[in-house]
């Protein structure tokens, strides 16, 4: 029998289940780095077109339908705010945070062919296979109590490498607890050693997006010390589709550029075929927020964790988190919690992450079943 081109109505019931079932999901997690508030409905429309932004965003590229112009202004908007220098930085709009760590891992392998990197023992899981893909050797650091690093072993691990140049790379943000390593004391920790050919890489995926518009600015920007930041674009900001932003000294990123005749313009960056929404996403929220959107944004977040955070000890759970953060960590409750709420959990720890569209009800909610189920402190 001859098959007319479209959807069988087994294959509509399965989208309209899959549509449910996402709708629910995202109700009710908390577990996770993922803003949920945004809308993106005036983009619509380009979602009937191939945008690829090809290669280099700064160079044009023979094949057009793209959105590069977008694209450059998100990286000079984060350029700015990290404080890179003025004539020194060039980025692109990445598939996430990892890829935004590979880059930097890269662009240092290629300054530092013999480089060691150090990473805490709390650094994101991708790291180590980022650096497996590269073929670097790695140290893991220990890390204090809250997350951070621990900055003695740091500096005693390097003094026993010290013929080797040095790599850091600095959590602005850990997974679990979103503990940010100070750049500023590492590149002091360096500077103390005469440690001459080092680079140092922040991955702020989470708290790196926000961090810039705290009142006690954390030290983890091109001005306190990074050759390279990272951040995820999908987490504070929110997108319908993982993505993320590498922000580099484009005197770095010139050692690895290369031209390439097919697509006229430069291979700069991991992949060669780039998504060409995700630009246009993020170009849409920074245009409607702006900076003090952003700001305001953050703040909003904050008092959400620090609410949760009562909320949590109220009942007798023992709740802490690290200073103008949006995660709050907890013992862990029973599995059922964890899965409702798809918490994430390590160690006997879990956490809930306030990011933008969680509420006071959404917290209420959450510590009211807490209470039912007998959660106590540990």
């Amino acid at each position: 029998m001859k098959r007319r081109f479209g959807l069988l109505p087994a294959d509509t019931t399965q989208l309209e289940e899959l549509l449910h079932a996402v709708a629910a999901g995202t109700a009710d997690f908390l577990g996770y780095p993922v803003a949920k508030d945004f809308d993106y409905s005036p983009l619509m429309p380009f979602l009937q077109y191939p945008l690829n932004n090809l290669g280099d965003p700064f160079i044009p590229s023979t094949y057009s339908v793209g959105t590069r112009e977008m694209e450059k202004y998100v990286v000079e908007f984060f350029a700015k705010l990290f404080r890179a220098p003025a004539n020194d930085w060039w980025g692109y709009v990445t598939n996430g945070g990892s890829e935004g760590n590979l880059y930097g891992l890269y662009l240092a392998r290629e300054l530092y062919p013999k480089g060691m990197v150090y990473y805490s023992a709390a650094t994101h899981y991708s790291v180590q296979k980022n650096i497996h893909l590269l073929n670097m050797p790695g140290i893991v650091i220990r890390t204090l109590e809250n997350g951070e690093i621990d900055y003695e072993d740091l500096e005693a691990m390097i003094s026993q490498h010290r013929h080797l140049p040095v790599i850091i790379l600095a959590n602005i943000g850990t997974t679990m607890t979103e503990a940010r390593d100070d750049v500023k004391r590492i590149r002091r920790i360096l500077d103390r050693m005469a440690v001459r050919q080092h680079y140092i890489h922040a991955d702020g995926a989470l708290s790196g997006s926000y961090s810039a518009f705290l009142q006690n600015r954390p030290a983890f920007d091109f001005a306190d010390g990074a050759n390279s930041i990272a951040i995820s674009g999908h987490k504070f900001i929110g997108s319908p589709i993982p993505c993320g932003v590498v922000v580099a000294q484009k005197s770095f990123r010139d050692r690895i550029a290369r031209s390439v005749a097919y697509i006229g313009t430069m291979d700069t960056t991991i992949t060669g075929s780039r998504n060409g929404h995700s630009p246009l996403f993020l170009w849409y929220a920074l245009k409607r927020y702006g900076a003090e959107g952003l700001a305001a944004r953050a703040q909003a977040a904050l008092e959400v964790a620090a609410y949760a955070t009562g909320r949590l000890q109220a009942i007798g759970i023992a709740a802490w988190r690290n200073p103008d953060t949006l995660t709050v960590v907890f013992p862990a409750p029973e599995d059922g919690i964890r899965e409702k709420w798809q918490l994430a959990s390590e160690n006997g720890w879990s956490h809930i992450i306030c990011m933008p569209g969680v509420t006071h009800a959404h917290i209420d909610a959450f510590v009211a079943e807490l209470e039912a189920a007998g959660v106590m402190a540990c």
